[in-house]
C-alpha cells in the first residue's frame, strides 16, 4: 500500500480529486468506482471545480457505485442515487446511461446483483475504485464477519454502521438495516484502489489497518493488503494513532 498523509480534510480531498482527474485525462473512457458518505464530499466538490474551471471531461467516463440502501427509492434524499446526483452527477457532463448505482428496490435482488457484476465485466472492469472505511473496518458495506461474500450482494448492516450513518438521517427516520454492496472480490478486481479516511474517529482503524499486514475477515479492509495497486490517503487526524505507534 502506498500511504499519503495530508494536513487536513481539504488538502486530502484535493489530492484525491487530482488522482482521479489524472486517471480520467490518461483514459477519458475509464471505468470509475465511486463511494458515498461524508468522506468523499470534498473530493467531489473539487472534481466539480475541475470540470468548471479546468475542463475536466466526464463525457466518456463510466461509473459504478459501491452500494445502496435497501428499500430506498432513487428520489429519497437519503439514497445514494440522490447523494451522487447532488454531489457530482448533476454538476458535470457525465452521460446518464454511463451511471450505474445498485438498485435498493430491485424485485429480484439476487438477479440484480449478478447483473451488476456482469455489467462491470462488460465495461472492461473498474479502472479505479474509490473507497471509504468504516470504524469497524468495513469497505462498501462488507461488514466484519466469519465469512465474506465475493460478489455484489445484499447484506445486513451492523448496529455500529447504522449508528454511524444515523447522522445523515433526520430525527425520526430509521436507517435501513440492509444494503446492496459490491463484494470483496468485485472490489479487489479493480485495477487501482484509492482508500480515503478522515478525522479522529478513523484513527483507530487506520492504525489497525496500516501498522500490520495481517488479513482477516474481521477487518474487511485488511484484504487491501493483497491488492497490488492500493493508495491510502488520509488527513493527519486519521493518521495520528498510526504515526504515534510508529514512533
Amino acid at each position: 500500500m502506498k500511504t499519503i498523509i495530508k494536513e487536513d480534510y481539504e488538502e486530502m480531498s484535493k489530492a484525491a480529486a487530482r488522482i482521479i482527474a489524472d486517471e480520467i485525462r490518461k483514459k477519458p473512457d475509464m471505468v470509475l468506482g465511486l463511494a458515498t458518505g461524508g468522506t468523499p464530499v470534498g473530493m467531489y466538490k473539487e472534481l466539480v471545480r475541475m470540470y468548471n474551471e479546468e475542463g475536466l471531461d466526464f463525457s466518456q467516463v463510466i461509473t459504478f457505485n459501491l452500494d445502496e440502501y435497501c428499500g430506498l427509492c432513487p428520489e429519497n434524499d437519503q439514497s445514494y442515487h440522490y447523494f451522487m446526483n447532488e454531489n457530482l452527477f448533476n454538476h458535470v457532463n457525465i452521460k446518464q446511461e454511463n451511471i450505474h448505482i445498485p438498485d435498493g428496490k430491485a424485485e429480484d435482488a439476487e438477479e440484480f446483483c449478478r447483473e451488476y457484476d456482469s455489467d462491470i465485466q462488460k465495461a472492461g472492469g473498474i479502472d479505479l475504485q474509490v473507497l471509504g472505511i468504516g470504524g469497524n473496518g468495513h469497505i462498501g458495506f462488507n461488514e466484519p464477519a466469519d465469512r465474506l461474500v465475493t460478489g455484489t450482494h445484499v447484506t445486513p448492516l451492523t448496529k455500529q454502521t447504522r449508528q454511524a450513518n444515523a447522522r445523515f438521517f433526520s430525527d425520526g427516520e430509521t436507517v435501513p438495516d440492509k444494503a446492496v454492496t459490491m463484494g470483496l472480490g468485485t472490489i479487489m478486481n479493480a485495477k487501482k484502489i484509492l482508500l480515503m479516511a478522515t478525522g479522529k474517529k478513523k484513527a483507530g482503524i487506520m492504525a489497525k489497518l496500516l501498522n500490520n499486514t495481517s488479513v482477516t475477515t474481521q477487518v474487511p479492509a485488511s484484504f487491501l493488503h493483497l491488492h497490488n495497486d492500493t493508495t491510502v490517503i488520509m488527513d493527519k487526524e486519521a493518521a495520528m494513532e498510526m504515526l504515534a505507534k510508529n514512533k
